[in-house]
This record gives structure tokens, sequence and C-alpha cells, in this order.
């Protein structure tokens, strides 16, 4: 009987190493995280040998959290992205236009990114309204750059064992537009042209060896506060339950339903790839609607803004890093960081729920 019993034993010492030798496995799953974007996930390509004086989001409090410091990213801490790489044990991708070793991994997102290129806004008479630090195609053309660094001749190999976050892309896109009075309708009009730019350059970094890649929808912008305070009416009829704009809330979701249509169709184009959409819109959605689910308190209101000011703390006139603003002493417990951007709590939220499927389709831990 105890010699039995040992067997038994050595073979459940066996089986639990295994398991501990999967666990292990599945957290060191990628060998990077290539990330193209916004201001969503920038990691300061704006701010490569310093942060400009007019730039609000490169200016203190922002980074306060974590860093201790600004670093160009929009928020009091790090973005989804870095939470991505932190899951699978490699380092925060660096903005590519920092150099350095980017073989774990590299950010091209850059604030103020759009989908569309400069001479789609030129034709629409908004060449003037737009940052045109970095669109997609300019990221794809960066990331190039430094794919001889990277992998050298065995790309296709190397790339197949990344992670690429796609976005998200065409917020920029639609700010540029409805920030200089351009009708809902005639932004709506729009979207399709943004969304099949995206799936073009979702396609081209496909081809270019990318195998798993989150390629991830729009926020609810009828929920943000500085939208919230530039186009709030008295009409009630124009809120949904959640206290958000309707209209601008179809935008996006409009903007998403094309996107997740055109993934399937990309999908069945490449059956090879793992194209993942992340459902950036129903989860923020369900943060401002339960946010002590999330382990956060504040759904609507700004941590950092002007204090006490209307019903989301929020002056267009005194953004965060700007005179007449404050940070509030508890951004653990905020969505919203700035008015526009999410806080660090917010960001490891909406990683876990991308990791494990709840907000992504499908899941990337697999």
């Amino acid at each position: 009987m105890m010699a039995i019993g040992g067997k038994k034993a050595a073979l459940l010492l066996v089986l639990v190493c295994a398991a501990l030798r999967g666990q292990g496995a599945a957290a060191q799953k990628y060998n990077a995280i290539y990330s193209f974007g916004d201001s969503i996930s920038d990691a300061g390509n704006l701010c490569v040998g310093g942060c400009p004086s007019w730039l609000t989001t490169g200016q203190s409090p922002y980074g306060e959290t974590f860093f201790g410091r600004p670093t160009g990213r929009c928020s009091d801490g790090r973005v989804i992205v870095d939470f991505l790489a932190e899951h699978y044990g490699l380092p925060l991708p660096p903005a590519s236009k920092a150099g350095g070793d980017f073989k774990k991994g590299a950010n091209m997102a850059i604030i103020g990114a759009t989908t569309m290129d400069f001479d789609f806004f030129k034709s629409i008479g908004l060449s003037d309204k737009i940052w045109n630090n970095g669109p997609l195609d300019t990221q794809i053309q960066w990331f190039r750059q430094i794919m001889p660094s990277v992998c050298g001749k065995d790309c296709k190999n190397y790339l197949s064992k990344s992670l690429f976050v796609v976005g998200e892309f065409g917020g920029n896109d639609y700010n540029a537009a409805l920030f200089s009075g351009r009708t809902m309708s005639e932004v709506r009009g729009y979207v399709p042209r943004v969304v099949s730019k995206l799936i073009r350059g979702v396609e081209t970094i496909i081809r270019t060896g990318a195998v798993d890649i989150v390629v991830p929808g729009v926020l609810p912008i009828g929920c943000f506060p500085i939208y919230l305070t530039l186009y709030g009416t008295s009409n009630s009829a124009d809120y949904d339950g959640d206290g958000c704009l309707k209209s601008y809330n179809g935008l996006s979701s409009y903007h998403n339903s094309l996107l997740k249509r055109s993934l399937s169709s990309l999908q069945r184009t490449y059956p090879h790839a793992r194209i993942m959409y992340a459902d950036f819109y129903s989860q923020v959605i369900n943060m401002i609607r339960s946010p002590q689910n999330f382990g956060l308190k504040y759904g609507l209101k700004v941590c950092c803004g002007a204090g006490g000011q209307g019903s989301y703390n929020y002056n267009n006139k005194a953004r965060c890093g700007m005179a007449g603003s404050s940070a509030c002493a508890d951004p653990g417990n905020y969505l919203i960081w700035d008015g526009i951007h999410l806080t660090e709590a917010a960001y490891r939220s909406i990683a876990n729920g991308w990791l494990n499927g709840a907000y992504c389709h499908p899941a990337i831990q697999h």
C-alpha cells in the first residue's frame, strides 16, 4: 500500500510541476508587443527628448500615479498596452521614436493620430484642424523602419509570436470634424471610409507577419465630459439612461458595427491569423453604469480638471495640465482622468477584460 501511495504521490508531483510550467508558459506566450494608435495608447512619441511646453498632457500631474512625472502618456499612469506587457512578463513597450532595443516591443502610437491621412482631411477642408503627427500609414512605416533591428531576415517567424494592438483608431478622425462644426450627418458619412482605411492597415500588418492582432473599437464619446460640456443640451431626450449623449454614442456604435463586420470578413480572408475585436464601448458603458463592479467610485466625473465645476469637474478652459486645474487625491477611484482619457485604474481593468475575454472576442489569453 505504501508503494502504491508513493507512486501516486510522485505522479501528483509531476502533474503539479507540469501545471506550473504551463502557467509560466502562458505568462510568456508572446515574445513582444507592438502597439499602434492615438493618445489612448501613446507612450510618449511626442515627448522624445522632452515634452513641449504647449502640450498640456506633457505637464504635471500626468503620470503622477505610476511614473511620478509626465511621460507623454495621457493618463495618471500606465495605459492598456503597458498592462498587457506586464501580464506577459515583458517590459513596457517603449515609444518607437525614442530609439533603443525593440526586440520585446515598441509603441508607435502618438497623440492626435488619425486613421485617415492628410489628403483626406484636405479634401474635406479640415487640413488645418488635425495634428498630423502620425496617421495609421505613417505608424506602419515607423514599424517597418525598426523591423530590421528586431527580427533581421526571420521576421515572419518572430512576428508570428508577437502580439499586435492596432488602435483604437477613428476617434480623432471624428473629433477633428465634430470640433470643427461638421454636422453629425456629415461625420457619419466619413465612417465607412475610416473603417475601410483601418482594415487595410490591419491587413498590411498581417501581411508583414502578424498573427495575433487586437483591434479595439472606439469609445462611447457621448459619455465623455468634453463632449457632455461642449454639446450638452437642456433637452432630456438627447440623453440616455446613463447620462450620455445619444447621437454621439450612436456615431461610436455605427463605427464599431462596421468595424466588427469588416474584421469578420478579414478573418475569413486570413484564417491563419487570430483577429481579436476589443469592445471598448461596452466595457466603458458598464464602468459608467456600475463603477463599483470595476473597483471604482465615479463614472462621469473627471479626476483632473476644474474641481467642483459643473456636473463633471470639467472646464474646457481649465483642462488638466492647464492653469486653474487640479487633480483629485484618489485617481484610483475614477474612471475618467481628464475629460477625454481614462485613469490608470480604468486602463488596468480594461486590459484584464481584454485578456480574459469579457470584452475581447476572442480573448487575448488562451
